[in-house]
């Protein structure tokens, strides 16, 4: 038991992928993303303050050359923006249920 399980740890990391630092064009491509999420968050007048300042600190970041901090960034800021996409076209007719008959 204790040698398969020794085994299938080693098979385990043998087969998981390396981490690599993020690039400049890892970056771009993020938060390229992000930023057209940002922008239909925005077209739905539904954007969140959070992702607009989560955006601004992935800018910074890969301004500065820290772009592992900047896909960390850029990917949150994304994900902020379509929960905020998400919210308003769940909650689009959502109110009707909640009004008073």
């Amino acid at each position: 038991m204790k040698r398969s399980l020794t085994l299938a740890m080693l098979l385990s990391l043998s087969l998981a992928p390396f981490a690599r630092a993020a690039n400049e064009a890892d970056y771009k491509a993020a938060y390229a993303a992000a930023e057209a999420a940002a922008k239909e968050a925005a077209g739905m007048r539904n954007q969140w303050t959070t992702t607009v300042s989560t955006l601004a600190a992935a800018r910074k970041a890969g301004e500065s050359g820290d772009f592992d901090g900047a896909v960390a960034a850029a990917k949150e800021a994304e994900a902020l923006a379509k929960a905020s996409v998400f919210q308003a076209t769940s909650e689009k007719d959502a109110w009707k249920a909640m009004e008073i008959r």
